[in-house]
């Protein structure tokens, strides 16, 4: 696998889940799954992570929160939704507070499924979520290229 060059790091936040999700994150961090074998490090600071596992829907009482979070992570970035709660609201999305799922709020890169979501399906979101971050970085790249050579021509 070739991608990244720097190991990503990741920051699990949950919205507002059963915690069955949550489990399911933690448990991709033990030695049976090892999420690490792909050099991903789990962290609890927004300034130092890659990617945003969100586990849970988006109700009133977390919007800011998640807002805050994904503006607090360094370009380029990617966000994983996972459990169908985060990806759809669920059961739940027809509650009063229950806005739905992430996306309703931030951009979504990849949604893993499930209630509770497995850790294979969590570890597969996070490889799919590698690809999408090594595109955008590339991207990223590129487009500071073109600004700093149309800086040059000024």
């Amino acid at each position: 696998m070739a991608y990244l060059k720097k190991s990503p790091w990741i920051m699990h936040y949950d919205a507002s889940s059963c915690n069955g999700c949550d489990i399911e994150v933690l448990a991709c961090l033990t030695p049976m799954y090892d999420v690490e074998r792909f050099g991903i490090i789990n962290t609890g600071n927004p300034k130092h992570a890659d990617i945003l596992v969100i586990t849970g829907s988006v109700n009133e009482q977390n919007i800011e929160v998640v807002k805050n979070l994904y503006n607090q992570m360094p370009e380029p970035k990617a966000v994983i939704a996972v459990g169908i709660c985060a990806t759809s609201g669920c059961v739940f999305r027809e509650c009063y507070n229950v806005m739905g799922g992430i996306d309703k709020v931030i951009p979504v890169d990849v949604y893993v499924p499930g209630c509770a979501a497995r850790p294979e399906s969590i570890i597969d979101g996070v490889v799919t979520a590698l690809g999408i971050l090594e595109k955008k970085k590339a991207e990223h790249k590129k487009a500071q290229k073109e600004r700093k050579n149309a800086g040059e021509k000024k």
